[in-house]
């Protein structure tokens, strides 16, 4: 497993596909693991700091109770268009709550520059990078790049 600096080390090209993905259509799915073994996504706004990629929720949702049951998630970007647009880009990873003084501060400062006021407590929790991969189509064609090779 990678903290997101880590993972932009190791494959600076994907990392940055991802980012950008990120950026330009900021509502992503997370997909978690329930306790009965089956898959529950949820639109959440991945946030990408100081190396480190963020999942923020309120305390209750089932999410928080999912990731900290089982850490094992999946994030993929929403596509712009039924073509695959601008590409898709998709991270197996593992949640943990981040309860590292620092880590937290990097956290709430990238909370707080995007003018978020939310409404009741929120929990962090960091996603480590297990693998990735990101496929773009140029003239219909398919193209993919995976992290770290073949998955």
């Amino acid at each position: 497993m990678a903290t997101w600096g880590e993972f932009a080390i190791a494959a600076p090209e994907l990392a940055a596909f991802g980012h950008e993905r990120f950026r330009e259509i900021p509502v992503s799915m997370l997909a978690t693991v329930r306790e009965d073994g089956w898959p529950r996504l949820h639109p959440f706004e991945p946030i990408i700091a100081e190396g480190h990629l963020f999942v923020f929720t309120y305390r209750h949702p089932p999410k928080v109770h999912d990731l900290r049951n089982d850490g094992r998630c999946v994030v993929h970007n929403t596509v712009i268009d039924n073509d695959g647009g601008a590409g898709e880009f998709t991270l197996r990873a593992r949640a943990a709550a981040v309860e590292d003084e620092a880590v937290a501060a990097v956290a709430w400062k990238a909370v707080e520059s995007k003018g978020w006021k939310p409404d009741g407590p929120l929990i962090c929790f960091e996603l480590l990078v297990e693998s990735a991969f990101a496929i773009t189509y140029a003239d219909g064609e398919p193209s993919l790049e995976r992290w770290p090779g073949e998955v």
